[in-house]
Formats: C-alpha cells, sequence, structure tokens
C-alpha cells in the first residue's frame, strides 16, 4: 500500500493534544479524527440523485441505497426517491440510478432490455477496479478478490469476469481457491476494506501463489485509508471510541475493529447520539469520534453537542491528512450546471 493517497496532502505533523492541567484534574475530552465523513465517491453519488430529482422530478428509482447510511437514504426517500433491489422493480422506461458501489454488465444489460433511463453513480475508484478485472480477465489471469461476500460492490466486481474471479474473503477462502497458471494470479480487493485486514490475506496468498501479482495501484480507496489512518493515530488514547455510520457501511464497521486493534478500550458504532449507551461513558475521560465515509458531518456535530452536554466540552481535532480530490458528475448530469455540494449534509 502507498505511503500517500492521492488526492490528499500529508498533515504536516501529526500528534494527539497532550492533557492540560484541567485533564490532569480529571477533566474530560473529545478527538475529533479529521478526515472523517464524506468522501468524494459519496459527494458524488448523492449530488447525482438530488440532480436527477431536480431535472427530472419524483419519482427516481435507485437500484439499491445510493450509499450504505441511514440518514442519507431516509432523506432521499423523504424527497421522492424509490429504492428497488433489482431494475426489474423499475417501470418500463423509468429514470434509474445505479449506486456507488457498482454493478454487473448482466444488470446494464437488464435496464437496457427494458428501455430503461439510466444514470451511473458508480464511485470512479470502484470502477477502476472494474477495469482492473477486465484487463487482466483478457489476459487470462486467475484473479483474487479480496472482500466481502454479499456486498454490492463485490458483486458487481466480480461480475465483470466471473469466470476469473474467486472470492477470498476469508483464510480459509485462502485454501479453498484454485488456480490453472502461478505465473498468471493476481489479487484486487474491494474499496472500503480494512488496510491491514486485506494485507493479511495478500500474505496467505502470497504464501500459496509466490508468484502472484499485486494491483496495478492501490484499489482500498483513499477515504477509507485516510480514515482508518486518523483513528489509528489517536485510539490508543482514547477509552472509548464511537464511530457514526451505519450497520451495512462496510468502511465504517473497519473504523471500530480498527480502533480496538490500534488500543481504544472500547468502540461502538452507531448511526445517531440517542443510540449512544451512557453506560459506555462510566470511567471514560478521553472520547475519540470519526465518522465512515458515508456519513454527513451534522450527525458528527450533533454527537458532539450530545458528549457537550454530558461534560464533555473540549473537542480536539486530530489531523493526519487533508484530502482535496474531487469526481465529476456522471456525464448525463454534466450539462447542466446546478448543485455542487451535496445538501444532505
Amino acid at each position: 500500500m502507498s505511503a500517500a493517497s492521492p488526492g490528499t496532502e500529508p498533515a504536516t505533523s501529526v500528534s494527539v493534544p497532550a492533557y492540560d492541567d484541567a485533564h490532569v484534574a480529571g477533566g474530560k475530552r473529545v478527538l475529533l479524527a479529521k478526515p472523517r465523513g464524506y468522501c468524494a465517491g459519496v459527494d458524488r453519488a448523492v449530488i447525482t440523485v438530488e440532480k436527477a430529482l431536480e431535472i427530472h422530478g419524483a419519482p427516481v428509482y435507485v437500484r439499491k441505497e445510493i450509499v450504505h447510511n441511514r440518514h442519507v437514504v431516509d432523506t432521499l426517500r423523504e424527497r421522492g426517491v424509490i429504492f428497488v433491489d433489482e431494475t426489474s422493480e423499475v417501470p418500463e422506461g423509468g429514470l434509474v440510478v445505479f449506486s456507488a458501489h457498482g454493478v454487473s454488465p448482466a444488470v446494464r444489460t437488464e435496464a437496457e432490455e427494458r428501455n430503461l433511463r439510466t444514470i451511473d453513480a458508480t464511485c470512479p475508484l470502484v470502477t477502476k477496479v472494474h477495469k482492473e478485472v477486465n484487463r487482466f480477465a483478457r489476459d487470462d489471469y486467475d484473479i483474487m478478490l479480496i472482500g466481502h461476500e454479499g456486498h454490492e460492490e463485490v458483486e458487481g466486481t466480480s461480475g465483470e469476469a466471473p469466470e476469473h474471479v474467486q472470492l477470498v474473503d476469508t483464510e480459509e477462502d485462502v485454501e479453498k481457491v484454485q488456480i490453472r497458471d502461478p505465473s498468471k494470479v493476481v489479487w484486487l480487493s474491494q474499496t472500503t476494506l480494512s488496510v491491514d485486514e486485506t494485507m493479511e490475506r495478500v500474505d496467505q496468498l502470497r504464501e500459496r501463489f509466490p508468484e502472484i501479482s499485486d494491483p496495478p495501484s492501490d484499489d482500498i480507496c483513499y477515504a477509507t485509508s485516510n480514515r482508518q489512518v486518523a483513528v489509528k493515530a489517536m485510539a490508543a488514547e482514547c477509552d472509548l471510541v464511537l464511530v457514526v455510520g451505519s450497520r451495512n457501511s462496510s468502511n465504517s464497521q473497519r473504523l471500530v475493529e480498527v480502533a480496538l486493534q490500534a488500543g481504544a478500550r472500547d468502540s461502538h458504532l452507531i448511526d445517531y447520539a440517542s443510540e449512544v449507551d451512557e453506560a459506555w461513558l462510566d470511567g471514560v475521560e478521553t472520547v475519540g469520534v470519526t465518522s465512515g465515509a458515508s456519513v454527513p458531518d451534522v450527525l458528527v456535530m450533533e454527537l458532539l453537542e450530545w458528549l457537550s452536554e454530558r461534560g464533555w466540552l473540549d473537542v480536539q481535532e486530530v489531523t493526519t491528512a487533508n484530502e482535496k480530490i474531487s469526481f465529476a458528475l456522471p456525464r448525463e448530469l454534466r450539462s447542466d450546471s446546478g448543485t455542487t455540494r451535496s445538501s444532505v449534509r
């Protein structure tokens, strides 16, 4: 994995603020991770749906959840978005948006056969992995896709070349995969995994297949990696790390795991501040706060307000990178000069 992620600048220095006199006397503090929250791909996807509503009016159909966040999905549903599991649920000739997680060629074909109008909100970094699958499949490689079974992104990526792709989720999967030519094996990965867990799988694969090739560039998203680095920087100082994010968000779940692995005494995933169990705060002085890449910052601000009402008034930001990346809207929407920033924030 590369030391610096494209589209980001490393912080000039990274340090966790030391306790001041008040803290020595038993005060409370919050360490707030930066970067956190929305990534460029999520912002692009949410804007895409908002602009589709603006241009075409309700209803706008979205295949699966546009991003894995309950608040975002509920807000868009209130505005006239209808979320469906499959394109077969969209009326003939209707407008459907493909989610940020991407879809397989079979889904695109089905939409075309039903004369659906489509807007593709697939994250460009997911599209990059799809292109890698196609490239290696054309060269007749066996592709080891490291990812979580059943995740929409994995289903879309595998669907690019199902005869070449084998999913590697667990250590047991590493032992099960079969290859044809040891010199033509490559590993690729889901974009929202834990960097450390992914490299553990890679090491296991390399032990079986010493000639396995690496992807041309990191597949794990810059935002996923950056948010994990920020959590690692503060976790050892935290009695509790609260991660704002939804249960079906892979990158949010990974932040909880990373926090615990990096030394946090406890960590929990919550959608809203109201979900915090006050028993979690017993004996806690330092609370770490971060959020997944599909989480609007308003939810983090609400959590900070909730904590302040209970004595955690001192908020100190821990910055490990400054993100500057942005993505162009899908080509179907670029001619319109409306929204450039999501309103679901």
